[in-house]
């Protein structure tokens, strides 16, 4: 497992919910006594690597680890025990697993255990062996993971698809709960805003449960660290994710893909000499992406086109710096040690600059500056003929579905839909394209709202001039607005986060022209007020009226991207601003990702 992110030096001290889930996971792992093997879905790996090391298990017992697959465990040990999710195909798989074991005589103990909690359904299927096998059933109560000391991720990677698709709920509530647990270590947050039907349905799930907490917190509890909560529904800002991310962060996620805080790419992009061995194995090297890389932290929320020449600037440092040492005869112990603190940055610039270099690659092709322009057309609500004909020609390339998909969503998004007749074209194309099976995969866009016929005029260009989404001067070098992190685009959804911190959540008229509800309450002497669009929001208290800057939690139902990350740290860092932000989701995504969790492909899952 790979080094765990530095949490110290964020808003809160986030330290203290890494610490916490690693009690929890030792309880769980203790509660089968002896040595043990773990058993875990592969999909919580990584989530696991980021809140314990491999050590953590050795302490507790645990003598190997293996995935659960199709095969089932080849192990002397007796005790078993499987960290999984809760889904149905895992349960299968498990029960095969100790079916087969049982058909060997070989007499073991399993432990079942459920990250973050069990469901009936899934205990329906564990039953036919527990029956028959010394089967326990228990939870491992994980929910806010730390990527890094501003971030926070359910991981829920179907989260968007049961709620817009399924009707499924569940996700939900586990964020309801995962802010629960955040109150119990960081006090209970005053203040909430939210946009969005998810956003207003996470809202009342929390409402009942901290009524329902027993006992309830007493009045004279510490003050909260964290001041206010912004919920933001995903489907409120669907134009975002769809656009290409275009910070150094986000186009690394767009192209290479970042998982669980870190990249895997192969090693001639980081320098590694090509091998005549045909037999030697070409395994990718796995690179972290968080604050504790000093370098990345400082460049992470730079506009693309910047950090090339940040990176040089930095090697040109150097040079002139070792050029300086050598030729200098009468040089102090104390100017060489601060030369040599230069040297150790040496790693993380060749690094950085690799990575730049292979995503160069990507960032320069006339298909990608092609598509960049056209996302632009489309953003300003401009020329819907000439982003028609750029989709329905990029379905005829056969592009990849899922960019075509994004350009067809944004297309769709920003013009209220498609008038039928080009709605029914390109639907007919798409699946003589790609596949009748795909026809699932419009049903699953339509339900959620991504891919509809037009039936009213789009509000997309009053919304677009309400809070100035494409401001007439943007700067990527030095920028002055968040809507460098697009290249001329601000995001809508950070947008909300700061008409929602000047006081202006319930007056803006614009509020009422997206998608969901628009609702805020505080909480005084315990108890709980509700502010809906029709009345006027408290004034009991100013933010940042005193010299400590307040904790904004910001939190994205559905899934955030990089970009946005780094919109709310540019908002964060710039001079007069009294917040301090963590953001949390459901899951770290981009458009692409999105879009793949509403295809319903079988050759494509």
């Amino acid at each position: 497992m790979a080094q765990l992110p530095n949490l110290d030096n964020g808003p809160v001290n986030l330290s203290n919910l890494r610490e916490q889930a690693q009690r929890e996971l030792g309880e769980v792992l203790d509660s089968m006594r002896g040595k043990k093997v773990l058993v875990l879905d592969p999909q919580l790996s990584g989530p696991l690597a980021l809140i314990a090391q491999t050590s953590l298990l050795k302490e507790h017992g645990v003598e190997n680890l293996y995935y659960v697959d199709a095969d089932p465990v080849q192990t002397e040990c007796k005790n078993v025990i499987y960290l999984v999710r809760p889904r149905i195909p895992l349960m299968k798989q498990i029960v095969a697993h100790i079916e087969q074991d049982n058909g060997r005589q070989l007499q073991k103990s399993y432990s079942v255990i459920f990250m973050p909690r069990r469901t009936i359904v899934c205990e329906k299927v564990l039953d036919e062996v527990k029956a028959v096998g010394n089967v326990t059933i228990r939870e491992f109560p994980l929910y806010f993971i730390p990527f890094d000391e501003d971030v926070l991720s359910l991981e829920l990677e179907r989260s968007f698809k049961e709620t817009k698709v399924d009707g499924d709920t569940s996700s939900l509530w586990y964020m309801a709960r995962a802010i629960t647990k955040l109150q119990e270590l960081y006090g209970v947050i005053p203040n909430v805003k939210g946009k969005g039907k998810a956003a207003s349905q996470v809202s009342d799930i929390l409402l009942r449960m901290q009524r329902e907490q027993a006992p309830p917190l007493p009045a004279s509890a510490k003050p909260p660290e964290i001041d206010t909560l912004i919920l933001i529904d995903r489907q409120v800002d669907m134009v975002t994710p769809m656009c290409s991310q275009l910070t150094y962060e986000g186009v690394i996620d767009e192209f290479i893909q970042i998982n669980n805080g870190a990249v895997e790419v192969e090693p001639s992009v980081m320098g590694a000499p090509p091998s005549n061995n045909a037999q030697v194995s070409t395994k990718k090297v796995k690179v972290p992406l968080n604050s504790s890389d000093k370098l990345y932290r400082e460049i992470r929320d730079l506009n693309f086109g910047v950090v090339g020449q940040v990176l040089r600037q930095k090697a040109v440092s150097i040079k002139q710096d070792y050029s300086d040492v050598t030729a200098a005869d009468n040089q102090s112990i104390s100017d060489v040690k601060d030369f040599v603190k230069k040297l150790n940055v040496l790693p993380e610039i060749t690094r950085h600059v690799n990575i730049a270099q292979h995503l160069s690659k990507f960032t320069t092709k006339p298909t990608f500056l092609s598509r960049l322009s056209m996302e632009q057309t489309l953003v300003e609500g401009q020329n819907y003929d000439a982003s028609f004909t750029y989709v329905e020609e990029m379905i005829h390339r056969q592009e990849p579905i899922e960019s075509v998909l994004r350009l067809l969503i944004l297309l769709s998004v920003t013009n209220n839909g498609l008038p039928k007749k080009h709605y029914d074209y390109l639907r007919r194309e798409l699946l003589h394209s790609y596949g009748f099976e795909h026809m699932f995969t419009l049903s699953n866009l339509e339900k959620a709202g991504l891919l509809i016929k037009q039936e009213a005029k789009s509000n997309w260009q009053a919304v677009k001039k309400g809070i100035n989404l494409v401001p007439e001067e943007n700067d990527d070098i030095n920028p002055s607005d968040i809507a460098y992190v697009f290249s001329g685009y601000a995001p809508l959804s950070i947008r909300l986060v700061q008409w929602a911190l000047r006081g202006e959540w319930q007056q803006s008229e614009f509020l009422r022209l997206l998608p969901g509800a628009t609702f805020e309450r505080f909480e005084k002497n315990q108890e709980v007020n509700i502010i809906r669009r029709e009345t006027v929001p408290s004034t009991d208290s100013v933010p940042g009226t005193d010299a400590r800057r307040l904790v904004i939690l910001v939190i994205f139902i559905g899934g955030v991207t990089f970009a946005e990350i780094s919109a709310l740290r540019f908002l964060e860092s710039q001079e007069g601003m009294k917040y301090d932000f963590i953001i949390a989701t459901t899951k770290l995504v981009n458009g692409t990702t999105l879009v793949k969790s509403l295809i319903d492909d079988p050759s494509a899952s």
